[in-house]
Parts: structure tokens; sequence; C-alpha cells
């Protein structure tokens, strides 16, 4: 049986393990909730980017003239060697948040090899130093890690890095397909892996706009360029795509930590409430030991007076 004092220690340190327990789900919370401001913010802004394409793509000739220069912008070339894919994943930089690196880690594979491109000669960016180190024991090879930004407002210069890194890869190496992976935020049920197509865009896609209503009366136009037009809408495309699976990642690890804290404090208040009995029985078995004793003494004194 263990003494009080072993006990009274395991008491102090199951109560320090609860109080970091409440702090961090009252981060994760407090961060679930930041990113999806965010990703609601980013919304009606991806709405009006999406419509902006729709105009431009609205009749066969511009859709022509802008796929052309679609391809020379975003360098979509023809390359002698076999299609090259890139891959950009979404993870995270710490861990107590359950099997979020790895969920996202085996959809990952599962999916580049489901792709027309050569398996053996594909690009991984990582975004996040748990899930690169997912990646790699599951013998991948990692060309570059980014860390994960720590706030909302950090995502746009992780996003503009990574759009660097796109445009150095299909400039310089050949990349056709550029895949992106995250774990999609799912409110209070947690997350569910997601990936898709980023590049080559599927520019046919925004005709789909074609069936809705029109937000206001008067018909879209415009006067630039629609070529130079067409570009920079793509790009913002690209960047408010990238934002938000990055936000969503955020979002779906914080709730993920949160979770797990959750369950690590059902199980901090069991164990806590049974070293506090079995203390308060240590306690008592002493109090009643020391108490008999005492007796016991009392009892030889008196006994032995004549």
């Amino acid at each position: 049986m263990e003494s009080l004092e072993q006990l009274h220690k395991q008491l102090d340190s199951l109560e320090e393990l609860r109080t970091i327990v409440k702090t961090m789900k009252a981060l994760s919370a407090a961060s679930v909730r930041q990113y999806e401001q965010a990703v609601r913010a980013l919304a009606g802004y991806y709405r009006t980017v999406e419509r902006g394409l729709h105009v431009v793509l609205k009749n066969s000739q511009t859709l022509s003239a802008a796929a052309h220069y679609a391809h020379q912008s975003i360098h979509l070339r023809q390359y002698k060697h076999p299609l090259r894919l890139a891959a950009i994943v979404f993870g995270s930089d710490h861990g107590l948040c359950g099997r979020f690196n790895e969920d996202i880690t085996n959809y990952t594979l599962e999916r580049m090899q489901s792709t027309p491109a050569d398996p053996e000669n594909h690009l991984l960016l990582a975004v996040g130093a748990r899930v690169a180190a997912s990646l790699e024991h599951e013998g991948q090879l990692v060309e570059d890690v980014f860390l994960v930004p720590g706030s909302a407002t950090q995502i746009t210069l992780t996003v503009q890095q990574i759009l660097l890194k796109i445009d150095e890869w299909r400039e310089q190496l050949g990349v056709h397909y550029v895949y992106l992976f995250y774990n999609r935020h799912s409110g209070s049920k947690g997350y569910r892996p997601t990936g898709f197509e980023l590049l080559p865009v599927n520019l046919h896609r925004f005709h789909r706009l074609e069936e809705e209503v029109w937000p206001s009366r008067v018909l879209p136009t415009f006067s630039m360029d629609h070529e130079q037009l067409f570009a920079r809408l793509l790009r913002q495309y690209l960047f408010v795509t990238l934002f938000r699976a990055c936000a969503e990642s955020q979002a779906s690890e914080h709730t993920s930590r949160l979770s797990a804290m959750q369950s690590a404090q059902r199980n901090l208040d069991d164990r806590l409430e049974e070293v506090t009995l079995t203390y308060r029985r240590a306690r008592q078995t002493v109090i009643t030991a020391e108490l008999l004793d005492l007796v016991s003494g009392f009892e030889a004194i008196t006994g032995s007076k004549p």
C-alpha cells in the first residue's frame, strides 16, 4: 500500500496536470473561434472572385483567350518528361491533437496513388513539422516544411510563400499537377480529410454560376483588358483557396485538440477522484491506528497501577 506522502504527491501532480489541461482547453476553444471567423469572413470575398471569373469567362472567345493566357501566367507548359505532381499538405506543428496528422497523411498518400502523374517523381510541401514527420515516416521525401501560422493574421504570409513555391515548381521543375490536402473543419463534429486538384484550374466549373440569379439589377461588365483581369482574378482565386484551406486546417487542429483535452480532463477527474478516495482511506487508517495506539497505551498505563 502506498504511503500518505506518495498519495499526496500524486494528488499534487494530478491537480497540476488538470490545470494545464484546462488552460489548453481554453486556448483551443478561443483559437477555434478565431479561425472559424476567418473562414466565414473569407466566404464573401471568395464568392466575389468566383463571380468575377464567371463574367470574364462568360463567352467562348474570352474563355479561349483567357485559358491560353492562364497557361502562360501560371506556367502550364508541355514537357517531354512525365508530368510531375506536387502536393501541399496542411498539418500541425504541435501534438496533443489525436490522429490529426496521421489521418491527413494516410488520405494524401491514397489520393496521390490514384493521380495520372508519375508516383515516383512527385514533390511534397508540408505546412507543419508534425505532418512532415508523419509523411517521412511513411517513406515520403518532403522537399520543404513551412511553419503553421500562429494566428489568423499570419496566414497571409504563409499563403504568399506557398504561391511563390508553386511558381518555382511549375517554372523550374516541370510540375503540372498541384494538389491540396487538409483536414476540413466540420464544426463540433471535428474534421474530415479533404483534397482536390488546385492546378490546373478547371475553368469550366465557373460556368455553373450561369444558373444562378445575378445579385443586382445591373448586368456585369468590365472595361480593362480581359486577359490582365483574368490573370489577377485567377491569382486571387488561388490565394483565397489556400487561405481557406489553411484556416480550416487550423480550426480542425484546435477542435481535435479540444476534444483530446476534454477526454483527458475526464480521465484526470476520474483518476483524481480515485486517488483522493484512496488518500482519505489511508489517512483514516493512519488516524485510527494512532488512536488505537493511544488507547492501548492508556490502558497499559492505567492497568499497571495498583
